[in-house]
């Protein structure tokens, strides 16, 4: 269904198949890659998009702003396309203690950066 002022009028657990956990563990920092390698079973077409924005490593949170599903959502998805040899999952690098203070100011530097854009 498609409403001109809304978008798209698809519940988010119809694109998951009702699925509301992912089998696979992620955090919204989570990095993700493709392999190259393509799903043996039909995906559907949410799964293509996610496919097409991870030929760098991208974030699991940059990926469910970009296909604007929860990020819950997006995790399934992810989960199915490593499952299949579709994708990689890394988790983030661990900050050592005198590393964090500048690591974490620049990370919310540059998120409000991208938030002012948006706005």
């Amino acid at each position: 269904m498609y409403d001109g002022a809304a978008g798209e009028m698809i519940r988010p657990f119809t694109v998951s198949t009702g699925r509301t956990r992912p089998t696979a563990q992620f955090d919204l920092l989570t990095l993700v890659l493709a392999t190259g390698r393509r799903p043996a079973g039909s995906q559907g077409p949410d799964h293509v998009r996610v496919l097409g924005l991870c030929d760098r490593p991208v974030s699991v949170a940059e990926i469910a702003a970009h296909i604007r599903l929860p990020a819950v959502v997006t995790k399934v998805l992810l989960a199915d396309l490593v499952a299949c040899g579709a994708l990689t999952a890394r988790a983030p690098a661990a900050v050592s203690a005198g590393a964090a203070s500048r690591t974490d100011r620049a990370l919310l530097e540059a998120v409000l950066h991208g938030l002012r854009q948006r706005l």
